[in-house]
């Protein structure tokens, strides 16, 4: 992708599944990676994985204090930033009238108060940058056992409309909406067998690949995507592209 040769980007949850496959793909790109993830042993393992990697930063998104630390490292590191992928989340499979206060609490910290932390930190070192942020179909449709994840997801797509608008024209910032990704996490939710009835419905008849979602993150943050704000991009194999007369 042209423009993101020696680009600095950030990449939040970085240490596994759809983090992991980007930062391998920013550096393939010839993009400086620092990976943040709150996990220590993922990290100090994905750190002796892709060697080139600029620095892994232990933080945990859902912590403001701790955010304003990281970025803290991030200053004395580089001295700015080009690209945050943001893209540390977390779910739970649980029927609505069993979520807890505190399972509550803990998606939207994570996934919806995490974001806008990263991301406010992030723009304001940027001078000119793109902000890719992690959203799911879940956000545009509903789902059942994920009413927390689902409403944070929402969330995270209209903070990404709302920052494009204010951000522009330095700053681009864009979301990200996978459907189903074989995943360590997706994995850990589901069993083979609920895994292969969600196949079936998916038009192109598999989850998507990690390395698939990366790639969309490598387009929507390069030079060739320059034109691109403000906006939500879908990539679940068809999903979503029909109603409950398709599935």
């Amino acid at each position: 992708m042209r423009g993101l040769a020696n680009k600095k980007a950030l990449i939040t949850g970085g240490a596994s599944g759809i983090g992991k496959a980007t930062a391998v793909r920013f550096l393939d790109e010839g993009a400086q990676v620092i990976v943040l993830d709150r996990d220590q042993k993922a990290g100090e393992q994905i750190m002796q994985e892709l060697p080139g990697l600029s620095a892994v930063i232990q933080a945990d998104v859902s912590d403001s204090e701790a955010v304003g630390s990281a970025f803290d490292e991030l200053d004395n590191l580089w001295g700015g930033l080009d690209i945050l992928v943001n893209n540390a989340g977390i779910s739970l499979r649980h029927s609505f009238l069993d979520i807890t206060p505190q399972e509550w609490r803990q998606i939207i910290d994570i996934n919806l108060n995490g974001v806008f932390y990263v991301a406010q930190a992030a723009a304001r070192r940027m001078g000119t940058g793109v902000i890719a942020n992690m959203a799911s179909t879940n956000g545009l449709m509903g789902y059942p056992y994920y009413a927390d994840y689902n409403a944070s997801k929402a969330g995270v797509i209209e903070l990404t409309r709302s920052m494009a608008l204010e951000l522009a024209p330095k700053v681009r910032v864009v979301a990200v909406c996978p459907g189903y990704v074989m995943t360590p996490m997706q994995e850990a939710e589901y069993t083979p067998e609920m895994l292969a009835q969600v196949n079936q419905k998916i038009p192109l008849g598999r989850h998507a690949k990690p390395e698939e979602i990366a790639a969309l993150f490598a387009f929507l943050c390069s030079d060739e995507a320059a034109y691109i704000t403000g906006q939500i991009f879908v990539i679940d194999g068809g999903e979503t592209a029909g109603g409950l007369a398709s599935r």
